[in-house]
Formats: structure tokens, C-alpha cells, sequence
């Protein structure tokens, strides 16, 4: 099988190197990917963007699958564009999207389909900001309703600064704060069958101790040893089969990877948001652990098929990834900057790097700024890969290199 994965980042760097790996996968290209991703893929220039771009080049590699990483391709419409050349492709229609694309549109499919979440309020106007703000009191949670990198989102005790968020904003959703840790449950489906992976949980601050403005993700591990025993048996019957199930009674099925962000409160477990892709970093420990063919599992989900495939099986042990990110990320970020040293975290046993932001600079390895790679380690559990991980990142250089020392701490 040939296949095609779709996107620049640390996600389809783990995605492409999980496809080398399957032995009924014969070619994995990557467009426009990144230097990671050219040991595992080779990688041709495109826009992710462009729908009609992304289809040509399927079509003229004679791809069996596309695989779209990002959320903006996918919100853009570009699986739309490849299904129309009868190619098969792992991610949702741009319709179907919307769970991750309008946090609005998000609740109004949990309220159908009776999906635990906060309560909210959807607000354009100052007045209904201020309202809403009034209603649920601090901590304040406000959310941009549409597409923000994973940075659309704060939470505070700071009135001001929730209004002014919401000031930045052309609609906004205000929730009420819910308590207790958060874990990220994807689910592979077709659109009827819907097959969970393990457990991952991320996190989202930029400083230790969750200080700090929010990211795209500085760091996850899996399996959760202090989950409890029956959540993913229980997320599957309350949240994901529900919203699959609503999703495909609306006309608009989706099929792809639906990414249930949850917190578990203590009044139950509650969704804090859907994405409609991978989520970035938790991907990447999820995969160094999967134990079962992936292109399996995306075809099946592709095609319809997904029931005719056996659930997800896992390796034993653990998985941590710890994010690099450049100078000044999130506020700025700093590019062109030499990395070194990688050769000396790839010598650790048991960890590997992913690449996100990278670029080459004639022969030269060099930061493309944001969250420029992360090392991924595996272990007996969670202390033990946490471990390796840690060992692999005092080997990375490039000016300005920052990362939490807490991930996974303590588990």
C-alpha cells in the first residue's frame, strides 16, 4: 500500500514513521513535511491548504490513502477534495470538521446527543460576554469559537483579561470551569464503528507546574496509571458513540480520528472539547506504543470497513514525550537557529526524536520556530520512560531551547 501524509508537524512525523514501520505499507510519502520526516517518507512540495494541490499530487503518486494531519486542512475541506478523485482519505469532510472548527457547533451536537460537557453560552457581544462572565463567576473560561492552534483558550481568575479575550474574538463561547485533571481519548471510527486508543494526557503550559500562557502541547505520556479502570469503556458509551452516532444522523458522518478532550470533575467526566485530527503531542507517545498495524486502522476507517478490523492492541510498558520548543514560543518565536546533538539522543536506547518545527539551512539542521521537536522515549512504565526521555533531551542545543521539567513527574 502506498500512502501520503498530509502536514509539516511532530504529529505526522510520528504518523509517517508509525506507516514505515507496517509491513503492508510499500511507500510513505509526505507533503510538504519536514527533515524528520525524510528518513521515514519521501517528501514532496505542496500546499496542505489547497485541496485540488493535495489531490493532484495523490493522484499523480498513485497514493492508496491520504492521510491529513493538521485541523486547518481538514476545516478547509481538503479530504472533500481528495474523496472527489475517488482516493481514499483518513480525516474528516470539512462539514464533519466542524466539531473541532466551532466549539458553537460542538456543544449544539453534545446537547443533541446528550454528551456530558460544561454549560456555556455562545457570545458576539460585549454585553453577552459580560452576562456570561457574571453567570459563572472565576475561574473564567473563555474560548475563541473557531480555529486557534491550540491557543484560543484562556482560563483565568482575572475578569479583565477574560474580557479581553473575548474583546479579541468575533464569537466566543463562555463555559463554566470544571474541575479535576484532563485526558485526551482519541477514537479511530468510520463514521459507525468507533475504536478507542489508550489514555494520553498532555500539557499545555509553557512554564513547570502549568505556569505560563497556553501552547500547542509541551509534553505527554501513556497509558494513565492513575485513570480509572472502567473510563474508556464508559467515554466510548456516553461521548464518543453518541457524538458519532449524532454526527451521522445529522447527514454528516465523521470519519477520521475524533479527539475527546476531557476532564474528569468530581460530578463525573465532562467533554472540554472534540478535535477532529490527532492531537499534537499525545500522538506521538500513542504511536511509539501501538502494537497493531495502523494503515489497518486508517484504511478501515477510510473505507467504511472499520468493524471488520480488531480494536487497537498496545505494547506493555509506557510512553513520554517531552516538547523542545525555540526561544520566545509562544508569544514569538525564534528561527534559523543551529540544532545539534540529535545524533546523541538517538544513541539513547529507547528514544527517538520527532520533528515538528525543523528546516535545513544548506547542510545544516535549524529551527523553524514553535515547538521544534520532541523526544520520545519508551520504558517498563511511566517513571522509567520519563527517564529516558529526560536522558535524551540534556543532548539537544540550539540557542535558546526551552522545556518543562515536570512532564510526567511524579507518575
Amino acid at each position: 500500500m502506498k500512502t501520503l501524509v498530509i502536514g509539516t508537524g511532530g504529529r505526522e512525523h510520528a504518523l509517517a514513521r508509525a506507516l514505515a514501520q507496517d509491513p503492508s505499507v510499500s511507500e510513505v510519502h509526505a507533503a510538504p513535511g519536514n527533515p524528520g520526516m525524510a528518513a521515514v517518507a519521501t517528501l514532496h512540495p505542496v500546499d496542505p491548504m489547497d485541496g485540488a494541490a493535495v489531490a493532484d499530487l495523490a493522484e499523480r503518486l498513485g497514493v492508496d490513502l491520504v492521510v491529513v494531519g493538521p485541523e486547518a486542512p481538514l476545516v478547509a475541506g481538503v479530504a472533500d477534495a481528495v474523496t472527489a478523485r475517488g482516493i481514499h482519505v483518513f480525516g474528516p469532510s470539512a462539514a464533519a470538521a466542524q466539531l473541532e472548527g466551532s466549539k458553537a457547533f460542538a456543544k449544539d451536537v453534545m446537547e443533541a446527543a446528550g454528551v456530558p460537557t460544561a454549560r456555556a453560552y455562545v457570545c458576539t457581544t460585549p454585553e453577552e460576554v459580560a452576562a456570561a462572565l457574571d453567570e459563572f463567576g472565576p475561574p473564567y473560561v473563555v474560548k475563541d469559537d473557531g480555529l486557534a492552534a491550540g491557543k484560543g483558550v484562556v482560563v483565568t481568575e482575572e475578569r479583565d483579561a477574560a474580557v479581553e479575550h473575548a474583546a479579541s474574538c468575533e464569537r466566543v463561547v463562555i463555559e463554566e470551569y470544571l474541575d479535576g485533571p484532563e485526558v485526551s481519548l482519541f477514537a479511530i471510527t468510520d463514521g459507525t464503528t468507533v475504536h478507542p486508543l489508550q489514555p494520553a494526557q498532555d500539557f499545555k503550559r509553557i512554564h513547570d507546574g502549568d505556569q505560563g500562557p497556553n501552547t500547542g502541547g509541551m509534553g505527554a505520556y501513556t497509558p494513565l496509571p492513575w485513570a480509572p479502570p472502567g473510563l474508556v469503556a464508559e467515554v466510548l458509551e456516553t461521548v464518543l458513540q453518541p457524538t458519532v452516532d449524532e454526527m451521522a444522523r445529522r447527514g454528516t458522518p465523521f470519519a477520521g480520528l475524533l479527539y475527546a478532550g476531557l476532564a474528569l470533575t468530581s460530578r463525573g467526566t465532562r467533554v472540554v472539547e472534540f478535535n477532529a485530527r490527532f492531537g499534537d503531542p499525545e500522538t506521538q507517545p500513542l504511536m511509539a506504543l501501538l502494537d497493531s498495524p495502523l494503515s489497518d486502522l486508517l484504511v478501515g476507517a477510510a473505507t467504511g470497513t472499520l468493524a471488520d478490523v480488531p480494536a487497537p492492541r498496545w505494547k506493555d510498558g509506557a510512553a513520554v514525550a517531552v516538547v523542545v520548543a525555540s526561544k520566545g514560543y509562544p508569544e514569538s518565536s525564534s528561527s534559523g537557529d543551529l540544532i545539534t546533538g540529535l545524533d546523541a539522543v538517538e544513541a539513547v536506547e529507547d528514544v527517538h526524536v520527532i520533528h515538528a518545527g525543523t528546516a535545513m539551512s544548506g547542510d545544516d539542521l535549524v529551527t523553524a520556530g514553535g515547538r521544534v521537536l520532541a523526544v520520545v522515549a519508551t520504558g517498563a512504565d511511566v517513571a522509567a520512560a520519563r527517564a529516558a526521555a529526560y536522558a535524551g533531551v540534556t543532548h539537544v542545543e540550539f540557542e535558546g531551547a526551552q522545556h518543562r521539567s515536570d512532564i510526567a513527574a511524579g507518575i
